[in-house]
């Protein structure tokens, strides 16, 4: 046997920007995020959440003329605007009229898509991008809690398909991100406690401190009141952003995913719901499901139950739904989540239990019946709330 071993690797870098005012006529930030590694003109096309658009009409305007006026930004065709949240990620065919849009604009692999949005647009408009010339250069600006903290920043693009969440997609790390924080000012409170699942989710995970500091300003956060709302995004962002850099599987090769603690059911529940639950709101109660489960197994003390039970509920996010209640046959239907999720990774089960509030593991079983008994938990907690 002949065997020639290959190896390279390739470094990735982007800047993440923390702005207010990113549409700005002197603002700078974008307009460097874009051109910061070359001269010349710099071939721009504009997607964007027709919801944020919905709740901010000036935008597109304010977007175009931007672009328009800065001599190194060539705005190619006029703003494509997708519809917000998952509707952009189930239809195949908004991904082929991005695909459609691209081409008309012909775009070339120096040319930027500027995508402007939630997380599910940043997602659609992403997975586009990364397949058009195999790879666009994109920059992503996020418009919601959620993306800002946590997928906007990341390195994964994705569609829903096949009766799956995210199941056709690619990694394909961002030109940059730029998060402008004036954004949030228009979303809607419960779109804003959604997005805050997330950053319960890594302080579980990874950082005990920052949940002792969501326990302490969830009265505030649970209003979305500016000041806590944009140190929750930082902070969020910076460990979602060096647990990429530095946990060593920025790409999902192996198949502990810590970063997606709460998700096995929280995928199936979104999907059993018809899209009904955000997905943050999906996040928390897959969370709290999780932790009971951790903590009927001997692993997470009853103490750091209630701690993460009470600030699920004092944040305003939901900790059960009916869809839980559904089975097929005997079998409870978001069971399906374990094996949905099996699939995604590859290879074994890997799940993310709490050790402790900042502490995790990974387990590669799950004991059904214990996990039906914590969605009867989760039912009984809501009976008598």
């Amino acid at each position: 046997m002949e065997v020639h071993h290959q190896r390279f690797s390739v470094p990735f870098e982007y800047p993440v920007l923390f702005v207010k005012g990113a549409f700005e006529p002197r603002a700078e930030e974008l307009e460097w995020a874009i051109t910061r590694k070359a001269d010349g003109r710099h071939p721009v096309f504009v997607v964007l959440d027709a919801g944020l658009v919905a709740a901010q009409p000036a935008l597109v305007a304010a977007v175009a003329d931007y672009v328009r006026s800065r001599g190194a930004l060539e705005l190619r065709g006029e703003p494509f605007l997708l519809p917000g949240g998952e509707a952009s990620k189930n239809d195949p065919g908004l991904v082929t009229a991005l695909h459609t849009r691209f081409a008309e604009a012909r775009l070339d692999r120096h040319a930027t898509v500027l995508a402007i949005g939630g997380g599910a647009v940043l997602d659609a408009a992403g997975y586009a991008a990364s397949t058009l010339h195999r790879g666009l250069r994109l920059v992503r600006v996020p418009s919601t809690v959620l993306a800002q903290c946590d997928g906007g920043v990341g390195v994964k693009t994705g569609v829903n398909a096949f009766g799956a969440k995210n199941f056709l997609g690619t990694f394909a790390p961002p030109w940059a991100v730029v998060n402008d924080l004036a954004l949030l000012s228009t979303l809607p409170l419960r779109d804003a406690r959604a997005g805050m699942a997330e950053a319960v989710k890594v302080a579980l995970i990874r950082d005990a401190p920052l949940f002792g500091w969501l326990e302490a300003n969830a009265d505030a956060l649970s209003r979305a009141e500016a000041t806590v709302l944009e140190e929750l995004v930082r902070r969020c962002a910076a460990l979602h952003l060096a647990h990429i850099a530095r946990g060593g599987d920025p790409f999902e090769a192996g198949s502990a995913r810590p970063l997606d603690y709460g998700h096995w059911s929280a995928h199936k529940l979104e999907i059993m719901s018809g899209h009904a639950l955000r997905h943050g709101e999906a996040v928390a109660i897959g969370m709290l499901l999780d932790a009971r489960y951790a903590e009927r197994t001997g692993r997470l003390a009853a103490d750091d139950l209630a701690r993460i039970a009470a600030l699920i509920a004092k944040l305003g996010l939901p900790t059960h739904h009916a869809a839980l209640a559904e089975r097929s046959g005997a079998k409870l239907r978001v069971l399906a989540g374990l094996e949905d999720f099996r699939e995604h990774l590859g290879g074994a089960l890997s799940v993310t239990l709490l050790r402790g509030i900042g502490r995790a593991e990974e387990v590669h079983d799950m004991d059904v019946p214990t996990v039906e008994a914590a969605i009867e938990w989760l039912a009984e907690r809501a009976g008598q709330a």
